[in-house]
């Protein structure tokens, strides 16, 4: 038997997992938006049927949401991050193989004697374990493996969420009704150009002539053929690629002039980005910051500044970065102007293998022989999260007072699996005290 993969991908994700834990948004149309409560970027399947686009800005949907109930939830990227974690580790246990390919799914290298009982049971343990509802789809390459969950997923009630991607009459009757743009990797343009050919389904681009695909799309569009018939060109990252850079930066709950306030939420982001920069060990050689005002909102001025260093010594530790940030958002900053955005980069990021550090000479100070970053980290990932963690610098302000820099989140669901203060309420005991 050859090598099969399965690409494994949670259905509607955000809202799947916000049904978690409030049940009584099952069978109900739900909506979770994006940062600062913009534009609708997951929905159920009710919501889906409804005819509510993936992301419409959600004030063009009012009228939708109000006549028909739909149930609005802003992100909740901590309780998400976490549900994915918690699917990611069921999944490797069954793979020889995986590639966690975005926060909802994964492709997986399958055991020989994997087929379709195996991953019906799989998918079960999935559901049982998290409560999130996953399809499968199955096949020799990744192109193939993508095709077969869409399959599964568009005919979920006939597949019971699991296809395989097969050979002969059947596996080429579905491609016959498969659009070219469908398949992954495949845009407009490209799809355009292969209408360009005669080629408008994916069965036609199965039996293309390998030559004249390489001289039209180049080698990416005659791998992408050679993966649709069977040959894997495309391998699993169980690894993933280094990273080059890192930014943190959020749109404003609303617009701001003042410096001070640009600066409390520039040290918010320095700080985040300066605690994954350290939980992946690398340090950085670089560090630029950008502002931008709202291109949206005509008639008012615009200016959208950068600018950057190149840092003599490599460094993760934050307060070395927010000095250096604070001097970079000085340089940029100019009154007048109405900010949406403020955020930091991350670049010329380096390992422990690269990272060397600066020798001690007289008259210049040494490094602090208690690591405070490494505590504040731990102290922080137990009892809090990245985003709204216990101990702060105090350029990050007062986070009881809150500040007009800080996202819209008006319909956000509590952490459920991340804090202790934020565990759900199931019932009243007998003496009518909350238990959870």
């Amino acid at each position: 038997m050859k090598s099969r993969l399965a690409l494994v991908d949670c259905n509607n994700f955000f809202c799947s997992c916000e049904r978690v834990f409030d049940p009584s948004l099952m069978g109900k149309p739900v909506v979770v938006l994006s940062n600062n409560d913009g534009c609708i970027i997951s929905r159920s399947e009710e919501s889906k049927a409804l005819g509510i686009p993936m992301g419409a800005p959600l004030h063009e949907q009012q009228e939708v949401i109000r006549r028909n109930g739909v149930k609005v939830m802003s992100s909740n990227y901590t309780l998400y991050g976490d549900m994915s974690a918690r699917v990611m580790t069921i999944l490797r246990e069954a793979a020889t193989g995986m590639e966690v390919y975005s926060i909802d799914e994964a492709f997986l290298e399958l055991p020989e004697n994997f087929g379709f009982q195996e991953a019906r049971a799989l998918r079960a343990k999935v559901l049982r374990w998290t409560g999130i509802p996953v399809c499968i789809g199955m096949g020799e390459t990744k192109m193939l493996a993508k095709l077969a969950n869409r399959h599964a997923k568009k005919n979920r009630e006939k597949s019971g969420g699991v296809f395989e991607m097969g050979e002969g009459a059947e596996a080429e009757e579905l491609m016959a009704g498969v659009a070219c743009d469908a398949l992954w990797g495949v845009g407009k343009n490209l799809s355009r150009r292969l209408a360009g050919l005669g080629i408008t389904t994916v069965l036609e681009f199965k039996k293309a002539d390998p030559v004249q695909i390489r001289k039209s799309l180049g080698v990416v569009g005659e791998r992408m053929l050679r993966e649709v018939n069977g040959t894997r060109c495309l391998q699993l990252e169980e690894m993933p690629p280094d990273r080059k850079g890192v930014m943190a930066s959020r749109s404003f709950g609303a617009p701001l002039e003042k410096l001070e306030e640009l600066e409390e939420a520039l040290a918010h982001h320095v700080a985040r980005a300066g605690e994954k920069v350290r939980r992946f060990h690398l340090w950085a050689t670089r560090v630029d910051v950008f502002l931008q005002t709202n291109r949206f909102q005509k008639g008012e001025p615009q200016y959208c500044p950068g600018a950057g260093v190149n840092l003599t010594q490599a460094t993760n530790g934050t307060a070395a970065l927010m000095g250096i940030a604070a001097k970079l958002l000085k340089k940029i900053y100019r009154p007048g102007y109405k900010y949406k955005k403020v955020g930091v980069m991350l670049g010329g990021l380096v390992g422990a293998g690269a990272y060397q550090p600066v020798l001690a000479f007289e008259g210049v100070r040494e490094e602090p022989k208690v690591d405070i970053d490494k505590i504040v980290d731990e102290i922080n990932r137990k009892l809090g999260d990245r985003k709204n963690p216990v101990i702060t610098r105090g350029s990050m302000g007062n986070r009881r007072l809150g500040g007009a820099w800080r996202m819209k989140s008006g319909h956000r669901s509590p952490a459920y699996t991340t804090s202790w203060s934020q565990l759900p309420v199931v019932g009243l005991g007998k003496s009518g005290a909350k238990r959870s």
